[in-house]
């Protein structure tokens, strides 16, 4: 039947006697699609696209939102200037943070004692990760603690705590500040979320603003730490500004 006939239309019969076709057959024999059809924003692939567009929107903001500030910028100049006049008088850097804070706690020394854009000299730095003395730490001491032992052991004065925490509320860090400043070692801390108590408890906190998820202060402060370690690059090695980089 044709779409203008009538529901309750007569169908004939082979024979050509008409019968009369109830509205609850013909909606038995002619269904309405059960699923709409898809455009193409409703596919996965365009789900996934918006998905991972929103992410690195909001990461590129918060990232703008932070340079935007001009005290965030200063903060991260004499966060520069101090690593490199620890390392040019023979001190040392050491890092420590928890989770993904610890990861890049551990990609910040290894550029330093390896090295970032140029061959040149080693680095004095170091990261408190290691998983033996943690977990020794851990075990005699507790978990709060498993920092500041370790700053107790290597740390100098006039060495450079850097402390990771994207709360600014993690006790272990929080302890391993208060032991560096007993000894003499200045502190910087990358925060998130206002800064907690680590904003008071270190001498030069840099706190990222708008996030309030760990990832996106996260990703800030892998900025920042790779923006200081250029700028040590150039400072304490000048010779290698204007040389291309190596081959990998």
């Amino acid at each position: 039947m044709g779409e203008d006939t009538p529901l309750d239309a007569a169908r004939p019969l082979p024979g050509g006697t008409p019968i009369r076709v109830s509205p609850s057959r013909l909606r038995r024999e002619n269904p309405e699609p059960l699923v709409k059809t898809r455009t193409a924003a409703d596919t996965p692939a365009m789900q996934s696209r918006d998905i991972l567009r929103s992410a690195l929107d909001d990461a590129a903001s918060t990232l703008k939102a932070f340079v935007a500030d001009e005290e965030n910028l200063r903060a991260v100049v004499k966060f520069a200037e101090t690593a490199s006049e620890t390392l040019d008088r023979g001190g040392r850097i050491y890092a420590c943070g928890n989770g993904g804070s610890m990861s890049d706690a551990m990609h910040f020394v290894e550029e330093l004692s390896g090295c970032f854009r140029r061959q040149r000299s080693a680095l004095s730095a170091l990261a408190f990760s290691d998983p033996a003395t943690l977990s020794c730490i851990a075990n005699d001491f507790g978990y709060d603690q498993v920092f500041s032992r370790q700053v107790e052991a290597h740390g100098r004065t006039g060495d450079l705590l850097v402390a990771l925490s994207t709360s600014g509320e993690s006790e272990n860090v929080v302890a391993a500040t208060r032991t560096a400043r007993e000894m003499g070692l200045r502190t910087v801390g990358l925060l998130g979320r206002g800064g907690g108590k680590l904003a008071t408890e270190v001498d030069l906190p840099i706190i990222v603003p708008r996030a309030q998820t760990s990832d996106r202060i996260q990703e800030v402060h892998l900025q920042v730490l790779h923006a200081v370690i250029e700028s040590i690059e150039r400072r304490l090695f000048p010779e290698n500004n204007d040389v291309e980089d190596p081959e990998v």
